[in-house]
């Protein structure tokens, strides 16, 4: 056993006091984490647990599963789980113990990253608000107030995976634990007293006695015995700061966040599965994929500001718990060439060889004869054909070629050999019916319980983000001989907000509304205003969307309208009303009312909706009913109609919507070099967020509640509620080189039969294939939804897919030239592009293709 593992060991047993040596049952080498006395090479994803609900985090693990994952890896909340000072909350989704107990039950890990700062594009970061008001408090950083908060915070976490037998040194899942959250640049802003705290939560963390490593990602000061780990786009070059600690992944982005106003970023699966492939070739041992299932940010649990309901990352699960193809299917396969290869991987270290220019070779060998290699092509544009233990391989631009036996290529990064899904939101048989509204009340002055200030008060420290709404009330008086009231132009008001959007009220009308965007928060409002003579209404409802996550003293920043607040063009020139009295009301009438409830919406009289009046009236409420509709696919709401605000069902708060158009660049978009968010956007032009999740556990059988509050005015009557389903299957596969006779290779001097390549096509479980939409065996080009027929092409091709696939769930199709009727072009490297409909079972008629 190497000195480092004997080393560990004793910081083990340290470390748990009271456990015996044998319980600590992982530990780590500069190789990878060893469990119960066995290197492992480890396939994580993040999969977080409020935000989806517990109805599906059994699919959801056991999805994990069978694409090959070893361990779900989750942040804690401590804003879900502790809304108020030492009242905590552990029920419904955020039912910590009971998703964990799921991840045990389907025979996987946990890593538990308990922060508990977790950014996350979580609400302030994941800290609850109330802590901004302990006393002499500053986050992350040698301050006492924030330390024993922390601690606190996480000791009832730790206590609770005690308690419950979780961890792995108590025969639980728990693999690993993690104490803050990307500090490393937050350690350099802060200095000693960041280096201070630093040493100070590494210390608290190990004092806690779990028996299982921690990490610190981003980290490189991570002192001993926590391991510091890498986050990123790609993580090959990352180094861990001791040679005695294994290199480890905890973020492999598989996708991007999403903002309102922005377009939809994209990861393709094939660079994500070169990236993995090259940290893994490179000596890494774990790789956790952010997001594996992103699911969504219900209520107000979205941080940022400005990131959307939908946290879907463009994850391998979507949103609404569907496998998302390629992406899923080819990290599956991913993950199995890797296994086959793990007991040389975890051996030796590689022996790297120049293969040309942008290639490369590393060989791993085992001393029981274990061979694995894998063969590296940089090159972004060119296919480069190398030479290897005396055997050609043609390596795909900027891919990685694994041969775990050191001859045979099982799996090439660049070459997706599984199907390509495409997911369609159809109408579902629920009707949306009743519809009836009420008029939110624009603030007044004269409201009673208001707070009354001169000057402009920070938007959070007065609502303590009870709601995303704040009136900011004033009064004007305006002289009669102003010259705007015979005839002149009228007035401009400006305001100054930090909000993050802004309507404007002018004696109880609306006469503008402004908003910032996730870059620059700061906006100016500044429009022309009708006022009368006399006295004049002022109300600015301020609007957060979402509290900051990440930053240097963010729980600092200031929020809402801060000023100036300013009039021009009066006769006296400019009058400042920043800093006269200004009147403050939390939140929403309706909010106070509880009209997102059904004894809520039966305390107030409600109207039969005018559609036409109604379209475009701010600050209304619409309540309606609907069935819960039939079958078992994930729903959501189409609000393509309706402009900014909240939605509820059943009480339940589906999160905000904000039908704000996509702004970006939506070029193609090539797999091969090096991947940054903006180089795959899609959606330009279109609404950020169109569809919003609607779990089915949240539905009765009938009368279900529906509750809108829209801000800008809309047209309630054109939401729908959609069914979630894979509309086409797509498979687009290359036979074997032509030359190869009867399916062999030449290898070591011996004949070895080849498997020839396949088409697989399968619908989801209640569908058949009831249409081959496109098919060809020749020379296809174009992707999935836009395939069209190349200069050579079989004739038989679709008869031969619609005899094998049509009104089958799934179908297989060998690639070769007599399962087609001949070989149309003889001594050219063919491909199958084949694209099938699929449908409910419930119909297999045979749907005319679009073969002409």
């Amino acid at each position: 056993m190497e000195k480092s593992v004997l080393l560990f060991f004793l910081i083990c047993f340290i470390s748990v006091m009271g456990l015996q040596l044998g319980d600590c049952a992982v530990t780590y080498d500069r190789k990878s984490l060893i469990i119960n006395g066995h290197r492992r090479i480890l396939i994580s994803g993040s999969i977080h647990y409020p935000r989806s609900t517990p109805e599906m985090w059994e699919d959801l693990v056991q999805k994990a599963k069978d694409g090959g994952l070893d361990v779900v890896q989750t942040y804690v909340f401590w804003n879900g789980h502790e809304p108020s000072p030492g009242n905590y909350y552990f029920e419904g989704r955020y039912d910590l113990v009971r998703f964990i107990k799921t991840v045990q039950k389907a025979g996987l890990f946990v890593h538990l990253r308990i922060g508990p700062y977790i950014c996350a594009e979580w609400n302030f970061g994941g800290f609850p608000v109330w802590l901004k008001y302990v006393p002499g408090i500053s986050f992350r950083t040698d301050n006492e107030p924030f330390k024993m908060a922390m601690q606190g915070f996480t000791e009832k976490i730790v206590q609770m995976m005690k308690n419950e037998k979780l961890f792995e040194s108590q025969g639980g899942p728990i693999i690993l634990s993690q104490i803050e959250n990307e500090y490393g640049g937050e350690s350099k802003a802060f200095g000693a007293a960041g280096h201070s705290y630093l040493n100070w939560a590494a210390n608290m963390a190990v004092g806690m006695n779990t028996g299982v490593p921690w990490v610190m990602c981003k980290e490189d000061d991570a002192p001993d015995p926590m391991i510091n780990t890498c986050n990123g786009f790609y993580c090959d070059a990352f180094t861990p700061n001791k040679p005695y600690k294994p290199s480890m992944w905890t973020e492999a982005w598989s996708g991007w966040f999403t903002e309102f106003g922005g377009t939809i970023k994209q990861r393709p699966v094939e660079d994500l599965a070169f990236a993995v492939a090259r940290f893994i070739q490179k000596g890494g041992s774990f790789v956790n994929y952010y997001m594996y299932h992103g699911g969504t940010n219900f209520g107000r649990t979205a941080g940022g500001p400005f990131i959307t309901t939908s946290y879907d990352y463009d994850a391998p699960i979507d949103e609404y718990g569907l496998i998302r193809q390629p992406k899923y299917g080819h990290l599956k396969e991913l993950h199995k060439t890797i296994k086959q290869c793990e007991t040389a991987l975890l051996s030796a270290d590689p022996i790297v060889t120049s293969l040309g220019n942008y290639q490369q070779a590393h060989v791993f060998s085992a001393k029981s004869g274990e061979c694995a290699a894998f063969l590296s092509n940089y090159d972004s544009r060119s296919v480069a054909r190398v030479m290897f233990n005396n055997m050609h391989y043609n390596l795909a631009p900027w891919s990685i070629s694994i041969l775990p036996d050191c001859r045979n290529v099982a799996f090439n990064t660049g070459k997706v050999g599984v199907q390509t899904s495409h997911m369609q939101m159809m109408p579902s048989n629920a009707n949306i019916f009743s519809w009836e509204t009420y008029d939110e009340a624009i603030s007044s002055e004269d409201d009673e319980g208001r707070l009354t200030s001169v000057g402009l008060l920070d938007q959070l420290n007065v609502t303590r983000d009870s709601s995303d709404y704040l009136w900011y009330t004033t009064s004007v008086d305006i002289s009669s001989s102003e010259s705007f009231l015979n005839g002149g132009e009228w007035p401009t008001l400006t305001v100054e907000s930090r909000g993050h959007a802004l309507h404007v009220f002018i004696n109880g009308l609306l006469s503008g509304s402004a908003h910032g965007t996730r870059v620059n928060r700061r906006f100016t409002f500044s429009g022309k205003v009708k006022l009368q003579a006399g006295a004049n209404r002022i109300a600015l409802l301020s609007i957060a969307v979402g509290l900051p996550n990440n930053g240097a003293h963010f729980e600092s920043w200031n929020t809402g309208v801060l000023g100036p607040v300013e009039l021009h063009g009066l006769n006296q020139g400019k009058r400042d009303l920043t800093w006269q009295k200004w009147s403050y009301q939390v939140g929403l009438k309706g909010e106070s009312m509880n009209l997102i409830s059904s004894e809520g919406v039966s305390s107030v009289e409600w109207m039969q909706a005018s559609f036409v009046a109604q379209m475009h009236q701010p600050l209304t409420w619409y309540k309606a009913y609907f069935n819960a509709p039939d079958g078992n696919e994930p729903l959501a709401l189409d609000m393509r109609s309706m402009g900014k605000g909240q939605v509820w069902i059943n009480g339940q708060s589906i999160g905000r919507y904000w039908m704000a158009y996509a702004d970006g660049e939506c070029n193609q978009c090539s797999y091969s070099g090096t991947y940054r968010p903006p180089k795959c956007q899609t959606g330009c032009g279109e609404p950020t967020q169109r569809w919003y999740h609607v779990p089915r556990s949240w539905l009765k059988p009938t009368q279900n509640l529906l509750v809108v509050f829209e801000e800008f005015g809309g047209d309630a009557s054109g939401i729908t509620l959609v069914k979630r389903s894979v509309s086409t299957v797509c498979a687009d596969i290359t036979e074997w080189h032509p030359t190869l006779k009867n399916w062999q290779i030449e290898s070591y001097g011996r004949t070895e039969r080849v498997p020839r390549p396949k088409v697989h096509l399968h619908c989801a479980p209640g569908q058949l294939i009831t249409n081959i939409k496109f098919a060809s065996f020749g020379t296809p080009y174009g992707t999935c939804g836009s395939f069209q027929q190349g200069p050579c092409h079989s004739p038989s091709s679709y008869a031969t897919l619609e005899k094998r696939c049509i009104g089958q769930q799934r179908c297989m199709v060998t690639i070769s030239a007599s399962t087609f009727g001949g070989d149309p072009c003889p001594y050219v490297l063919k491909r199958v592009a084949v694209e099938a409909v699929c449908s409910p079972a419930v119909s297999t008629t045979v749907l005319p293709n679009s073969r002409n």
